[in-house]
């Protein structure tokens, strides 16, 4: 009941980070890590942020234009009247002038100008956005490749383990074999060197596995501790040309984006409406004749239409649809690498599977083997170095039995993460 008592309150005492620690991690978990973690994630709040300025100065294209201006001038010569009147003063314009004055200019309709801008803003923020997701799709591949080679060397581990507990029995054994005369001191060295290369290997892949979850730390942004327990769950796997990876994605922004900009082009042509007007202060005002500073004002209705601009316009817009071929021949040759990678994991995956049949048979011969030379030794009509060696194919077998388990798992998220099934797109 004490003891009891004490493991409960250790439980409690424990710090919480070093109870998580043993909580299993999958590869989905380390993707959506390193996922959120990225530093590329925060470009796409600055994307959003950037398009909206643009479109709220576009929303402004429809309210007024209010421009103060004010001049003075000195003229070498004016207007003159050369004829004189009797009884009549016709007054003469100073050469010194001045004016200050607002100028108002108000869009009645601007032939589509500012709806093309905004789709146009639009679609160049998808793009952009969509750009980000390409990349940040890019790290998946680089947690596959960590994770798996941290687990592969975490299951090494586990059965360099299960070679030193068999060691560890053997070498009981035979101390009281030694010990009782039975058995030469040298057959016991034997198990003895054996077991130091053992806990050199053991040395060798923890060190290795340490720097692969460095890495895979350093991705994710979690701290090695969370990272120790990692684990695999079988997938379903279901082979088909499916596709839903982001550059595919992309490509269709990049669509929009060439057909908004050519949209604008036809837009840029049309004509445009606007009213306009001014009210100033000056000498001389509107009457020329008048030499006294006065107020004055004007409205009035404008049209702007480019009429013919060289074929200007038809030229961009063959440009743009150049463009829009070569975006074309990208996805093509995109979608033709897509599918010739996913041909060779599929093949990679039934080959693995295959072989796994056979790894499972070697292993019943191999454990009858180390059985039957592990009674052989007893019995002192093998040697040490007999009993290492078979005992040296058993775990060979089940590492490489180990090994393609990993692999066909590996090829099955490989394979997943080339169609881009489980993509977090926005």
């Amino acid at each position: 009941m004490r003891i009891r008592k004490l493991v409960i309150l250790l439980c409690f005492l424990l710090p919480a980070q070093l109870l998580l620690a043993q909580e299993p991690v999958t590869i989905e978990q380390c993707q959506r890590w390193a996922r959120d973690y990225h530093p590329l994630l925060k470009q796409q709040e600055i994307y959003q942020k950037m398009s909206a300025l643009k479109l709220e100065n576009n929303a402004t294209n429809y309210l007024p234009q209010i421009d103060l201006k004010a001049q003075a001038t000195y003229q070498s010569e004016v207007t003159k009247i050369g004829i004189s009147l009797p009884n009549m003063n016709i007054p003469e314009i100073s050469k010194d002038q001045y004016k200050m004055y607002l100028d108002v200019k108000q869009t009645i309709w601007d032939g589509g100008l500012t709806k093309a801008n905004e789709i146009l803003e639009h679609a160049k923020e998808e793009s952009n956005l969509q750009g980000v997701e390409v990349e940040l799709y890019k790290v998946k591949e680089q947690v596959n490749r960590l994770f798996f080679t941290s687990f592969l060397i975490q299951q090494n581990l586990e059965l360099l383990l299960k070679k030193q507990e068999t060691l560890d029995s053997r070498k009981s054994q035979m101390e009281t074999a030694v010990e009782q005369g039975m058995l030469l001191a040298s057959e016991l060295d034997q198990i003895l060197a054996e077991q130091i290369k053992v806990k050199q290997q053991q040395i060798e892949l923890q060190s290795n596995r340490e720097t692969v979850l460095s890495t895979l730390s350093i991705l994710t942004g979690k701290p090695l501790d969370d990272l120790q327990n990692l684990t695999i769950e079988t997938v379903e796997f279901t082979p088909d040309n499916d596709l839903h990876r982001p550059e595919l994605k992309l490509f269709e922004t990049q669509t929009d984006l060439l057909a908004a900009s050519s949209d604008l082009l036809q837009k840029k042509r049309n004509p445009k409406l606007f009213g306009f007007g001014q009210a100033g202060y000056g000498r001389p005002g509107l009457n020329m004749l008048n030499n006294d500073f006065g107020a004055y004002g004007l409205v009035g209705v404008g049209l702007n239409w480019t009429v013919f601009d060289w074929k200007n316009t038809n030229r961009e817009r063959e440009v743009i649809q150049l463009q829009q071929q070569l975006v074309n021949t990208q996805q093509q040759q995109f979608e033709r690498n897509i599918n010739v990678a996913l041909d060779g994991e599929y093949r990679k995956i039934k080959q693995l599977e295959s072989i796994l049949k056979s790894d499972r048979e070697l292993i019943e011969l191999q454990e009858r083997i180390t059985q039957s030379s592990a009674s052989k030794l007893e019995n002192g009509t093998i040697t040490s170095s007999d009993y290492i060696q078979d005992l040296n194919a058993e775990i060979a077998a089940r590492i490489t039995l180990e090994t393609h388990k990993i692999q066909v798992e590996a090829a099955k998220i490989n394979y997943q993460t080339i169609k881009g099934n489980n993509n977090r797109n926005r």
